[in-house]
């Protein structure tokens, strides 16, 4: 089944590079494999995914474990995001097991973040999250207070800020999220070019209802699970 999903994915990624004048090895494709069982992710591995997401740090510290017991997995290992809603007091645990922190809500998140990654003398590689939408019910700042925020995190010495990230609202049209994904790469733009000396280069937005239109607009990272899993 996943194999099968995941092909079905990447047809529609290729399709939507295609319309807007892309090349599909420009955009990650991140399968979010939390709450899911060892079994169907190992079934996404196999078929070829190295990027997992996941929202709990402790299912990031038990799946990392397991997979390292992999021989194959040592050789080609499997990269794991940081997806979901992250607690200051859970950072600690993330230095060495994730690729990259898309949530990062608050600036006093991101000090956290330095502290913890230069107590093991690395760089927490992060996306800042933008509630585009301005929805009570998501975290993250408005586009309008980026510049501000970034200047900030610009200062700590063990983050890299490499892009920014988005939950876009739910919606049976996809279409109806493509001004949000529009104004998130006009932000990225606007900051990349008032902050030239960061890596400012990643767009993570679009998930399995929407993750079509995203790429359409720009997307280099978007976050597929219930069109690969299965839903919960």
């Amino acid at each position: 089944m996943v194999k099968e999903n995941l092909q079905n994915v990447i047809d529609d990624m290729k399709i939507a590079c295609e319309k807007s004048g892309r090349n599909i090895n420009d955009v990650t494709l991140i399968a979010v494999s939390k709450t899911k069982p060892n079994e169907l992710i190992m079934e996404a591995y196999e078929s070829g995914v190295r990027d997992f997401g996941e929202n709990k740090v402790q299912e990031i510290r038990d799946k990392y474990e397991l997979m390292q017991e992999d021989r194959l997995m040592k050789d080609f290992p499997p990269h794991f995001h940081m997806i979901g809603t992250l607690q200051k007091n859970k950072v600690k645990y993330l230095p060495g097991k994730v690729v990259l922190l898309h949530s990062v809500d608050s600036v006093s998140l991101a000090e956290v973040i330095d502290k913890e990654f230069a107590k093991k003398d690395c760089i927490a590689r992060i996306l800042i999250e933008v509630n585009v939408a301005k929805e009570d019910s998501k975290s993250g700042f408005y586009i309008e207070e980026l510049e501000e925020k970034v200047a900030e995190m610009a200062k700590l010495s063990h983050i890299e800020i490499r892009g920014l990230m988005t939950v876009a609202p739910f919606t049976d049209n996809p279409d109806k999220n493509r001004p949000v994904f529009r104004a998130l790469r006009e932000g990225l733009s606007s900051l990349q070019k008032k902050f030239p000396s960061l890596p400012l280069a990643e767009l993570s937005m679009g998930m399995s209802g929407d993750y079509e239109v995203a790429v359409e607009e720009g997307a280099t990272i978007i976050r597929v699970g219930s069109f690969i899993f299965g839903e919960r």
